[in-house]
């Protein structure tokens, strides 16, 4: 969480666990989207120059299972997690795979997590003690017209590391055909009067 008192900026990063003794990592936003391929591109890359791991993370929330089967008990909970955990760590692998295939020369090693949570908020955690995040301009989400989506900007405001925003190369297509066609409706309306 980020503060603004008196001038004053200071962040609430947790006390150390697990997550911040990880060392230095290269951590990569990965969901399946075109601007997450292109960030675990860059993030390998960026990995093997500094010689330190990658971590590539995807998030996920749980649904909302608890009032809908009320009959379920802590053990079948506890394996549906796990096996909804296991679902999304075999797509982010499935993603990472597919780009390490396209990649040529020395790569780091990589580890594939999967984590409960908002996007924007397992980023941010994630990003404690990291040398760099890298995330794509654009996901899943749903406003195309926009530059950058909304966990690419909480990253960039609240990460406690570097954060790279990676736009993919179909987003930069996608972008100039917006532009295009805004730059027609112009001259039509132009036109027009």
């Amino acid at each position: 969480m980020v503060h603004d008192e008196e001038e004053s900026l200071y962040v609430d990063v947790p006390a150390a666990g697990p997550e911040a003794s990880r060392g230095p990592r290269v951590v990569v936003a990965v969901d399946g989207s075109a601007g997450s391929k292109a960030a675990l591109r860059f993030g390998l890359e960026d990995a093997a120059r500094r010689g330190v791991p990658v971590v590539a993370v995807i998030a996920y929330r749980l649904p909302d299972w608890q009032g809908e089967y009320v009959g379920l008990g802590p053990v079948e909970g506890r394996r549906f997690q796990e096996s909804l955990g296991k679902q999304y760590r075999d797509k982010a692998q499935a993603v990472v795979d597919e780009v390490v295939r396209e990649q040529a020369g020395a790569l780091p090693d990589v580890q594939v997590r999967a984590e409960v949570g908002a996007p924007a908020d397992v980023l941010v955690r994630e990003s404690h003690g990291a040398d760099l995040l890298v995330v794509g301009s654009r996901g899943h989400g749903g406003f195309h017209t926009m530059l950058l989506g909304s966990t690419s900007i909480q990253c960039a405001t609240h990460a406690t590391c570097p954060v790279t925003v990676v736009h993919s190369p179909e987003a930069r297509r996608h972008r100039l055909r917006l532009h295009r066609q805004r730059q027609e409706a112009t001259q039509v309306a132009a036109a027009s009067r």
